[in-house]
C-alpha cells in the first residue's frame, strides 16, 4: 500500500488540509477531504509541456493531449468522454508551456470510475494509438489553430510576442499550439516515443479533492495505478534562464484585418515562485487589473483614447514570467498617443509606487481570485497539482495568498522600476488594413456605465492557466481538448 503523511492546516490556509503519498512506481498522490458537497475532483498533471519539445516537433505536447481522449487499452474511441458524462461528470485536458493536465469532476460515488479511466490511459494508451487516431487528431488540432489563431483578429499576437520575448532556441520561444509544418511532420512513432518518455507515473502528480474517504481512495489508486511501470528516460528540460532585462525595445508592426489599432507589449518579469513575482503581480493588478486600474482610468475613462486596456501576469516557473499589456485604441487615435500615455503612467508608478488604497484593492483582488480557485474541488485539485509539479510542494497552494499579502508597497514599486521599462519589452503594433475599421472603433458614449469589461475578463481568463493578461494569452498558453 502507498505510504503517506497528513499535514495540519497552516496559518493562511483557510483551514484546508492535504495529505501526500507516493506509490512504489513514483506516482505522487495528494488528497484533500471536503464533504461540503457530494462531488469529487480528480486532477492528473504530467510534467511535460511545450518547453520540453524539440525543434521541428513543436505542438507535439498539445497534439498528444488530444490523443489521450482517443481510447486506451480497455476504453475504445470516444469512450472516456462517454463514460464520464454518462456518470454525471465533466472532464477535459489542457496543455501549457510547463505541463499537461487531465481532470474530471464526478459525483462522489463515481470516483472509482474516474481513477480507473485515468489509470487505463496512463498504463495502456499505446495499445489503442494507431494511424487513424493520429490523423484524426492532427486534423482537429490544425483546425483549432485556424479557428482560434490564424483566422481571428489579433489571433497570433501572443505567439508573435512570445517569439520576440524569448530568443530563438529558447524552450519558451514557441507556444503550445505549434506550427502547421511541425504538426504535419509529426509521425505515429513520434507520438509513441513521446508517451513512453513523459507519460509515466514517476513524471506525474495525481490529486483527488472532495467528498472522499482517503483510505478507500488510496486503495483504489494503488489498485489501478500501482502496477504501471515507471520510466527513467526523461531528458532534463533545456535551461530557460535569461537576463532580468531584455536590454532593448523589440518591435514589430502587424498590418491585418483587425477592427481597431492595438498596442500589445510583453515585459520580462521575475519567475513564478518568488516574492518578486508576487510583487510584479500586484504591480500589474494596480496598473491594469480591471476597470479600477490606473491604465483603464487614464486611457478609457479620462483620455477616451482606448476602448480596452488590460495588464496581467503570465506566471512561468522555468523561465522569466511575462507581463502582458493589451490596449485597443478608440476611433482614429494613433498608437504613439497611447504609448506615450502608458509610459507616463509607468514612470509615475515606478517613482511613487501604489497608494495605500491601490495596494489594499490589489491584494484583495488577488486574494479573491485565490479563494475562487480553492473554493471549488476542481480548482483546489488543480492548484495542488500545480505546486507539486512546478515547486515540489503541494502545501504551498494552501498558503499562496499569505505570501501575496506579505508583499510591501515598496517591493511593488521596486519591481516596477526595475522591470516595467521601455528597454525591457517586446511590442506589437496592429494597424488595420481597412481604414473603415478605424472609423468604426468608437469610444463608448458613457464610459462610466458602458465601459467595456474586456480588461477584467481577459485578466481572469489569463490567470486560469497559470498564466497571461488577456484571454488570448491565456488560451494560447493553455491549449484545451474539446
Amino acid at each position: 500500500m502507498p505510504m503517506g503523511h497528513t499535514t495540519t492546516a497552516e496559518a493562511g490556509s483557510g483551514g484546508l488540509k492535504a495529505t501526500e503519498h507516493r506509490l512504489a512506481n513514483g506516482l505522487r498522490v495528494v488528497l484533500s477531504e471536503d464533504h461540503l458537497t457530494p462531488v469529487a475532483a480528480v486532477c492528473l498533471w504530467y510534467d511535460v509541456g511545450s518547453r520540453h519539445e524539440v525543434e521541428g516537433r513543436t505542438g507535439l505536447a498539445h497534439l498528444f493531449e488530444h490523443l489521450m481522449f482517443q481510447g486506451s487499452g480497455q476504453v475504445k474511441g470516444n469512450g472516456h468522454f462517454e463514460l464520464v458524462q454518462g456518470a454525471g461528470g465533466s472532464l477535459n485536458g489542457t496543455t501549457s508551456f510547463e505541463r499537461t493536465n487531465y481532470f474530471e469532476t464526478m459525483p462522489a460515488h463515481q470516483l472509482e470510475l474516474a481513477l480507473w479511466l485515468e489509470a487505463d490511459r496512463m498504463g495502456s494508451l499505446l495499445a489503442a494509438l494507431d494511424e487513424e487516431s493520429m490523423e484524426n487528431q492532427r486534423d482537429v488540432v490544425k483546425n483549432e489553430r485556424r479557428q482560434r489563431y490564424d483566422n481571428v483578429p489579433y489571433g497570433t499576437a501572443f505567439e508573435k510576442l512570445t517569439a520576440l520575448s524569448y530568443p530563438e532556441g529558447h524552450p519558451y520561444h514557441h507556444t503550445p499550439i505549434g506550427s502547421m509544418a511541425d504538426l504535419d511532420a509529426a509521425t505515429l512513432e513520434d507520438a509513441r516515443q513521446f508517451f513512453r518518455t513523459y507519460y509515466a507515473p514517476n513524471n506525474a502528480v495525481l490529486s483527488v479533492v472532495g467528498d472522499i474517504d482517503p483510505e478507500q481512495t488510496l486503495a483504489w489508486v494503488e489498485k489501478y495505478f500501482g502496477s504501471i511501470a515507471s520510466h527513467d528516460g526523461k531528458p532534463e528540460p533545456r535551461d530557460g534562464s535569461l537576463p532580468e532585462v531584455i536590454g532593448e525595445q523589440l518591435r514589430e508592426v502587424v498590418v491585418e484585418e483587425v477592427p481597431a489599432r492595438a498596442l500589445m507589449a510583453a515585459y520580462r518579469l521575475p519567475q513564478d515562485g518568488t516574492r518578486e513575482a508576487d510583487a510584479a503581480d500586484l504591480a500589474l493588478t494596480v496598473l491594469g487589473g480591471g476597470e479600477s486600474s490606473r491604465l483603464y482610468n487614464r486611457l478609457v475613462r479620462r483620455d477616451r483614447t482606448a476602448v480596452a486596456a488590460g495588464f496581467g501576469l503570465l506566471r512561468l516557473a522555468g523561465a522569466p514570467s511575462m507581463g502582458w499589456l493589451d490596449v485597443k485604441t478608440s476611433g482614429d487615435v494613433e498608437v504613439p498617443v497611447i504609448e506615450a500615455a502608458i509610459d507616463e503612467e509607468l514612470a509615475r508608478f515606478a517613482e511613487e509606487g501604489p497608494t495605500p488604497e491601490e495596494m489594499e484593492r490589489a491584494q484583495a483582488q488577488l486574494e479573491r481570485e485565490w479563494l475562487d480557485r480553492l473554493g471549488t474541488v476542481a480548482g483546489r485539485a488543480d492548484e495542488l497539482c500545480r505546486y507539486a509539479v512546478l515547486f515540489g510542494d503541494p502545501q504551498l497552494a494552501l498558503t499562496a495568498v499569505k505570501r501575496v499579502l506579505d508583499v510591501t508597497p515598496e517591493e511593488v514599486r521596486e519591481v516596477a522600476a526595475a522591470r516595467l521599462r521601455p528597454d525591457n519589452r517586446a511590442v506589437l503594433v496592429y494597424e488595420p488594413k481597412s481604414p473603415e475599421a478605424v472609423e468604426d472603433a468608437e469610444v463608448p458614449q458613457d464610459p462610466e456605465r458602458e465601459a467595456t469589461v474586456e480588461a477584467g475578463n481577459e485578466r481572469t481568463a489569463a490567470r486560469a492557466g497559470t498564466e497571461g493578461a488577456t484571454a488570448q494569452a491565456g488560451n494560447e498558453n493553455e491549449e484545451t481538448a474539446k
